[in-house]
């Protein structure tokens, strides 16, 4: 079928043949299984994928750039639309390079608290990703039981922050809220009940004839692939290279708690699958140790800098200076002193970093978020080369990438 040049813009959503066999289908954006507004344009031979161009841009809302438009506080709750599933681990990555800009140093309970919460969030993230990637693939009862769990762990992080999807959990400069009598109780309760859950997945899973076939040696990735494409997390310890930043450049508490870093060697999509479910398990493992670690911390949750940090709500309400130092910093923002820095942190889907640039005012002078799914979703031009349409899903499905942080 020959279109005209000037007609092509109106059939750029239809399918076309091209010569023979060879076709060119549009997967998306409003497909289910792209996880968001994705279009993968596919030049197909047969059922064979030739060629892969991804098309993002449908959810851009200019984030980095409205950040060096608002004060350094103000754009927290921004950070929770990117990867919108993972909101405090975003929000973490954020308040951690403004802290560092400023040189702050964070109290034994913050940084206790603020792994607590990062770690429920990284199982609600694998609960979903688990969830979402077994119903593309036809697993139904898996996706209901993920989705009963994950509302476990977004009831203890509500009962935190108030918020169960997009957290706006974190402070520059600590915590402002302190855990509630029975968190802790709470929390291993949930560890003692899921532990038993992730059996439960791998028992539907682990050896179902359907599900190997589907995973097993499809979209394979190679240690130097995933290297030259920038891969991180879960995408690059599937292919056998044993990096998480938790390890190799650590920050809050991580190096004081014990934790294993899980790595497959085939590279595919069930090597991914397996890497998940071991996280799973070592999350549990670290929120076990910081119960303990809790209890004996001290009671302070901020750190004392009247320059960049509100004093406490107690304080604001009885000290006049208390109230003036916080009216300053609400109105005008803080003043990070002159300078640039990046920090980066192991989301539950892999580098996240944030990079900033401080002219010395209230605003970034320039912020870039590294997110790993805009390079997962990259590499997609060529790990789907090869591969077959009905495979297409599934790999989409085991790269775990999230639209909300590749349209920033």
């Amino acid at each position: 079928m020959q279109i005209p040049s000037k007609l092509k813009p109106y059939y750029e959503n239809i399918a076309f043949e091209k010569e023979g066999s060879q076709m060119i289908i549009n997967l998306g954006p409003q497909h289910p299984s792209s996880h968001g507004n994705l279009r993968l344009c596919l030049e197909l031979d047969g059922e064979k994928v030739t060629k892969c161009t991804p098309m993002i841009g449908y959810m851009h809302r200019g984030m980095e750039k409205m950040a060096e438009n608002m004060i350094y506080q103000e754009f927290i709750p921004t950070t929770d639309r990117m990867d919108y599933v993972a909101a405090s681990a975003n929000n973490y990555a954020y308040v951690a390079c403004v802290e560092k800009l400023c040189g702050l140093k964070i109290p034994r309970r913050a940084q206790i608290i603020r792994m607590m919460i990062l770690e429920l969030n990284r199982i609600a993230s694998h609960l979903l990703w688990l969830a979402t990637h077994a119903l593309d693939i036809g697993a139904m009862t898996v996706f209901l039981y993920c989705f009963r769990e994950r509302e476990y762990v977004m009831d203890l992080i509500e009962m935190y922050c108030g918020a169960r999807l997009t957290h706006s959990s974190m402070r520059i400069g600590g915590c402002y809220l302190d855990l509630p009598d029975d968190y802790c109780t709470k929390v291993l309760a949930f560890c003692d009940k899921f532990i038993n859950d992730i059996k439960d997945y791998e028992t539907l899973l682990d050896d179902n004839r359907i599900w190997r076939l589907r995973t097993e040696g499809v979209g394979v990735v190679s240690a130097d692939n995933a290297l030259n494409w920038g891969c991180s997390g879960v995408m690059l310890r599937g292919s056998g290279v044993k990096w998480d930043i938790r390890k190799e450049e650590p920050y809050l508490l991580y190096d004081e708690v014990q934790f294993e870093i899980p790595v497959a060697k085939a590279g595919d999509s069930y090597a991914r699958y397996k890497c998940y479910m071991e996280e799973f398990r070592q999350s549990l493992k670290i929120l076990r140790q910081l119960v303990p670690m809790y209890k004996e911390s001290s009671p302070e949750l901020l750190c004392n800098d009247k320059e960049f940090v509100s004093a406490s709500k107690e304080q604001i309400l009885t000290q006049n200076y208390s109230l003036m130092q916080h009216f300053v910093l609400i109105t005008q923002g803080l003043r990070p002193p002159k300078g640039d820095c990046y920090v980066p942190t192991e989301s539950p889907k892999g580098e996240l970093g944030y990079f900033i640039k401080s002219d010395g005012s209230t605003r970034p002078y320039r912020l870039k978020a590294r997110t790993p799914s805009f390079w997962h979703c990259a590499f997609y031009e060529e790990l789907l080369v090869g591969t077959y349409i009905a495979d297409v899903v599934a790999i989409m499905g085991s790269t775990n990438i999230v639209l909300g942080e590749i349209d920033r």
